[in-house]
């Protein structure tokens, strides 16, 4: 049985100054806390303290292993306000969560755009440009969630003067193109490259088939950057197949209601209960499952760094790929007896019946296939 390798503390102590790195000294110096945990019941209602050099407030909820990934953060800004401007040497992705406002970005170069957003934009920060967010109502605050890059980053440079304060365009990522941040992209098989998204929740998306039960997906690279992201979607009454990935990915809930299942592989997962606005973070390789148990689509946006997809040969991310392949990807003719008997009892408790028979029989149509 798998377990969760906690030693002992006299162990743990040895560590004690690697498990402190320069990352999370400046977030301490920020005034603001880091909240580790796999699960967050909601990005809207998570408290804030006060973030004085940004002019807002803010709160980091960061992974188990944020120390050498990525991290994520929420941000508020209060009604009628702005934050102060910033330019960074890392990458951000950012969903804003409730209000309406615009961003200003801009390069040394002197070329200045404005973009507007509201509740579900998706965008991502250049690297290094100049920008700044502004509230559009005087009566609400805004609020958005955002991950990025900066642990590598922070760590490895250990300065944050030249991490913050450092004077390069990088013209091939951003230059002052008018229509930088207009709603439009290229679509590549499932990669959508684009730099905006005005409204992720009713964003069109591709099949997806392979992740099971007829879901739907796209992915996403913006402003040229490493940090990537998708959205999945699945039916009413049917749920993912169980997978694995390496860590960071930030799992925010845009639709629906359900739960997740998660844990070591090989140990009995916990459950997490979700809404719209609640976030899982599956730590390194721990076998997760998500189930819509609601009377509407549920739809997630996953924030992460493109470390997180493990990849075959071909590029493909092995969690796509089934185990009886090589891959990190449970069949449902594979999974334990109790993921079904679970879900049927939930779904019961809204009246609602499963819809899985049918990619249960795809599912086997598909192994037969396979296996001969």
């Amino acid at each position: 049985m798998a377990k969760d390798a906690i030693v002992s503390d006299d162990l743990a102590k040895k560590f004690a100054t690697e498990k402190d790195t320069p990352y999370t000294r400046w977030v301490r110096s920020e005034g603001l806390d880091i909240i580790s945990s796999v699960y967050v019941r909601s990005l809207h209602t998570v408290e804030l303290k006060s973030w004085p050099r940004r002019g807002g407030r803010g709160v980091y909820l960061n992974h188990e292993a944020s120390r050498t990934s990525n991290d994520c953060y929420v941000c508020e800004i209060a009604p009628g306000g702005k934050l102060a401007p910033q330019r960074q040497l890392y990458e951000e992705m950012i969903l804003i969560l409730a209000g309406r406002g615009s961003t200003a970005v801009w390069n040394d170069a002197g070329q200045r755009i404005t973009f507007e957003w509201s509740a579900g934009s998706l965008f991502a920060i250049p690297l290094n440009a100049h920008h700044q967010h502004f509230n559009g109502s005087g009566r609400e605050p805004a609020r958005y969630v955002a991950v990025t890059n900066a642990p590598i980053v922070i760590n490895l440079y250990e300065d944050p003067e030249f991490v913050f304060n450092t004077t390069f365009d990088f013209k091939n990522r951003f230059s002052g193109e008018p229509d930088y941040f207009a709603a439009k992209g290229e679509q590549k098989g499932l990669l959508l490259e684009t730099n905006f998204v005005a409204d992720a929740v009713n964003l069109p998306l591709i099949s997806a088939k392979e992740r099971g039960a007829g879901g739907g997906h796209i992915r996403f690279n913006m402003a040229k950057g490493s940090m990537n992201s998708h959205i999945s979607q699945f039916p009413v009454g049917t749920y993912k197949k169980a997978h694995a990935h390496g860590p960071g990915a930030h799992v925010i809930i845009l639709t629906g209601e359900g739960y997740s299942l998660m844990g070591p592989d090989g140990a009995e997962p916990n459950r997490y209960d979700w809404e719209v606005g609640a976030m899982i973070v599956p730590p390194n390789m721990w076998i997760h499952q998500h189930f819509n148990t609601g009377t509407t689509p549920a739809r997630y946006l996953a924030f992460k760094h493109e470390g997180v997809a493990i990849r075959n040969v071909q590029g493909v991310p092995k969690a796509w790929i089934s185990r009886r392949l090589g891959g990190d990807q449970i069949d449902y003719a594979d999974e334990s007896p109790q993921v079904r008997a679970m879900f049927a009892a939930e779904l019961a408790k809204h009246g609602l019946m499963s819809r899985m028979d049918a990619a249960y029989a795809a599912e086997q149509v598909e192994l037969a296939k396979k296996a001969g």
